[in-house]
């Protein structure tokens, strides 16, 4: 008979011998940032979470930075929409102006930028419309131009999300083109169409006017599919890849992980955040533990990197420990 519950009778033991660690230092917490002045807007779906204009960010930042969280994931809100989506590449919008004071006020915080058409369109699709298609070919111009004013802010980080074909090359060909050879991309490589979603699209604003994301977004039967998504943004130049959701998917995380060197971020999305906070303010379970268990769960499966709207809460659990 084997005693394996030798190295499991004490804390110090089970600290000791622990496979599967977590870190702030991983994390990388998401924001919303509005037009506007004096606001901070409670999203109800997502408790603990805001919306932020540009002068109540430092509310959130201070407490990122102190934290230990690696950085941020932007995300803007503009005022006005379009049906291209102008404010997403304008120098002076709402993503562009609130990185340049995360970078001056926090020039040691990682900013992560998210591009993607769909908060400043008026339609909520990720690219460009005809009708009810969406134009793939046509939008990649748009989207490099927006990671180019983004880099241009400040950002660390282009993420692009959107999910077009071959986007990873246009935007690397436009940083490169710009100067901006130092820029790495973390693409959205795996976005399934996931009913996950829900809470960010109160959030973001961003909800398609017609339709769904279906035709871009991939189906959330296939694995297969999502390793040659990977493998085909690789090729393209990003230089690391997310997941995205998390939980659904750690089978996609871990075959990944076994097939490719690069690192992986795990998307730890907002249904999955509002679920746990939903049933923790019911008294169901035990949020801290919940939490924590998930997030090993994500870093067991591969991840590297975890974009959770649990970080704060996280890191400061992981110092009290």
């Amino acid at each position: 008979m084997r005693r394996f519950r030798r190295l499991r009778g004490a804390e110090a033991m089970r600290r000791l011998v622990r496979e599967t660690r977590i870190s702030a230092e991983e994390m990388i917490y998401p924001i919303f940032v509005i037009e506007g002045e004096n606001i901070k807007n409670p999203i109800p779906s997502m408790p603990g979470v805001f919306q932020y204009s540009v002068d109540r960010m430092d509310e959130m930042l201070a407490e990122v930075a102190a934290s230990g969280i690696a950085g941020v994931l932007i995300f803007g809100i503009p005022k006005e929409k379009d049906a291209v989506g102008s404010q997403a590449y304008a120098p002076d919008g709402i993503t562009q102006r609130a990185i340049r004071h995360i970078k001056k006020k926090y020039p040691s915080l990682l900013v992560v930028a998210d591009v993607c058409l769909c908060e400043y369109t008026s339609h909520g699709h990720c690219g460009l419309v005809e009708g009810e298609h969406i134009l793939n070919d046509e939008t990649l111009p748009l989207l490099a131009k927006m990671s180019v004013t983004l880099a241009q802010a400040g950002a660390d980080i282009i993420a692009p999300s959107d999910m077009m074909d071959g986007r990873v090359a246009a935007i690397r060909h436009a940083l490169d083109e710009a100067g901006l050879l130092h820029i790495p991309i973390m693409a959205y490589s795996a976005k399934f169409a996931s009913g996950y979603y829900g809470p960010f699209r109160d959030a973001a604003h961003s909800a398609p006017q017609f339709g769904d994301r279906r035709s871009y977004q991939m189906d959330v039967c296939n694995k297969k599919e999502a390793l040659r998504e990977i493998a085909d943004d690789i090729e393209e130049g990003a230089d690391f890849y997310i997941v995205k959701p998390a939980l659904a998917y750690l089978d996609v995380v871990e075959a990944a992980a076994n097939r490719f060197d690069l690192p992986i971020a795990v998307y730890n999305v907002s249904g999955e955040y509002a679920m746990v906070k939903a049933a923790a303010q019911l008294g169901w379970i035990e949020e801290k533990r919940i939490v924590m268990e998930n997030l090993i769960a994500m870093k067991r499966a591969g991840a590297t990197i975890l974009i959770t709207y649990h970080a704060l809460d996280a890191a400061s659990w992981l110092k009290e420990d």
